[in-house]
């Protein structure tokens, strides 16, 4: 693994965004490092996720940081927010809601582009915290598409692959420009 102090964010078309992640096995002091290097990355960007591979690793984890929705109350134990920073360490999902709805969603490594994604509206997570300890939590609003879209990043799959087709075209320009760049 990287010294974290090297680490930066990459962006599209970048080979390594392709990648899949691959489980972490053990939860020691440098996973731990590149997790706080990690959340500083995603501050500096203005971010509320990041994942491995946008900083050039292909291990499963992402950060990320999300206000609470303040209309919405926590309901049936769906939670809409984080109280500071989240590690996800080998993260997976255990339980997505029937329901789904678009939002414009953006990403730190495809600058300038938004689009709306169709993704489930509650999810079960279910992970490693930065201590290695299991833990499983379920999330909405904008948390769950958070971490729906960062676990994306670890599979290699980006926010156009999921985009409807109506933002697909309107993105094409900007894409090509990334490409470009």
């Amino acid at each position: 693994m990287t010294d974290p102090s090297d680490l930066r964010l990459r962006q599209y078309p970048d080979p390594i965004l392709r990648e899949r992640a691959e489980p972490v096995d053990e939860v020691d002091d440098r996973v731990r490092g590149l997790a706080r290097r990690m959340i500083e990355i995603m501050r500096e960007a203005d971010g509320i996720g990041l994942a491995a591979q946008q900083v050039g690793l292909t291990i499963r984890v992402f950060v990320c940081d999300v206000p609470a929705d303040p209309d919405a109350s926590e309901t049936d134990g769906v939670v809409t927010g984080t109280d500071g920073p989240m590690v996800c360490i080998n993260p997976e999902f255990v339980d997505a809601s029937d329901e789904r709805s678009p939002f414009d969603e953006g990403c730190l490594s495809l600058p300038g582009l938004r689009g709306d994604v169709i993704r489930p509206e509650v999810v079960t997570l279910k992970a490693l915290d930065a201590e290695g300890r299991p833990f499983e939590v379920r999330g909405g609003g904008l948390l769950a598409r958070c971490w729906q879209h960062e676990t994306d990043h670890l599979d290699g799959v980006l926010i156009i692959d999921r985009m409807t087709q109506m933002s697909r075209l309107k993105n094409r320009r900007k894409l090509r420009e990334l490409e470009r760049a």
